[in-house]
């Protein structure tokens, strides 16, 4: 669906559900206030402007590896997503810009992570939705330990999650990643810590320590601020939840009608 109030924006719906946004023009401007947030994750795992060595689980409509190559050039970006059609066509409409550094391919988000060479990098960026819910296989702690090996030391795993109190799934992939990872965090509005409605979430680890007062600084400063939960906190939120082994998984919860709406 074009944007009428910018000439070359688009927004991507999958099974009616917003799943991006995008201006060719501007690929900096970033619509969806969780993509906005892993944005500032991207932006601060490394030096301003230096190139990182990324990889996409989840394409959609390429918004982040966008950002990256134009705030990062000469990074390295492979994107991975289990809709080969939706890719053809979002590559078809909404081509990407010549020497992006950009690879796409039709994969399963799983099989790539596992085939990933060990410390090969930067970030680890998941937001990958079958329709509106995380596939199941996404969500065990093996899965976790996938994607810890592809990472660099420094390297930062950040995921898309949506859950809604008691948080109940949200709380397993904490603590998937709490066995996993040495630091951890989770930002989201207050009104979703709080429990008070459905929303997103977004889970940054780490096996280094992660950048939380900058994190923090630019979240506060968002149109819808958020907060960098860490810390005892975050191990309150954890407490008593177990890791999730491949045999329990789940797919993330079902939304609420009307929790994604785009109105």
């Amino acid at each position: 669906m074009p944007d009428v109030d910018r000439a070359r924006a688009w927004l991507l719906t999958v099974d009616d559900a917003p799943q991006s946004y995008v201006d060719l023009d501007a690929p900096t401007h970033l619509e969806f206030e969780y993509v906005r947030r892993m944005a500032h994750v991207l932006d601060e795992a490394g030096a301003p402007g230096s190139p990182l060595d990324v990889l996409h689980l989840g394409g959609g409509a390429l918004t982040l590896p966008r950002y990256v190559a134009a705030t990062r050039p000469a990074s390295r970006q492979d994107v991975v997503d289990a809709d080969g059609g939706l890719l053809r066509l979002v590559t078809e409409h909404l081509p990407l810009p010549d020497g992006s550094g950009i690879a796409v391919r039709a994969q399963d988000a799983r099989t790539a992570l596992e085939a990933a060479p060990e410390d090969s990098a930067d970030v680890i960026v998941a937001d990958v939705f079958g329709g509106s819910r995380v596939p199941a296989h996404l969500t065990s702690v093996e899965y976790a330990h996938a994607a810890a090996r592809a990472l660099r030391p420094h390297g930062i795993y950040a995921a898309n999650l949506a859950d809604s109190a008691p948080f109940g799934f949200l709380r397993g992939q904490l603590a998937n990643s709490a066995t996993v990872f040495d630091h951890l965090a989770l930002i989201a509005e207050p009104s979703v810590l709080r429990g008070r409605r459905f929303g997103n979430a977004v889970l940054i680890a780490s096996r280094a320590d992660l950048p939380l007062a900058s994190l923090a600084r630019r979240t506060a400063g968002d149109a819808f601020p958020a907060r960098v939960e860490h810390g005892p906190a975050l191990r309150r939120l954890i407490a008593g939840a177990e890791p999730v082994r491949d045999v329990d998984a789940v797919a993330s919860p079902v939304p609420p009608d009307g929790a994604f709406s785009i109105g």
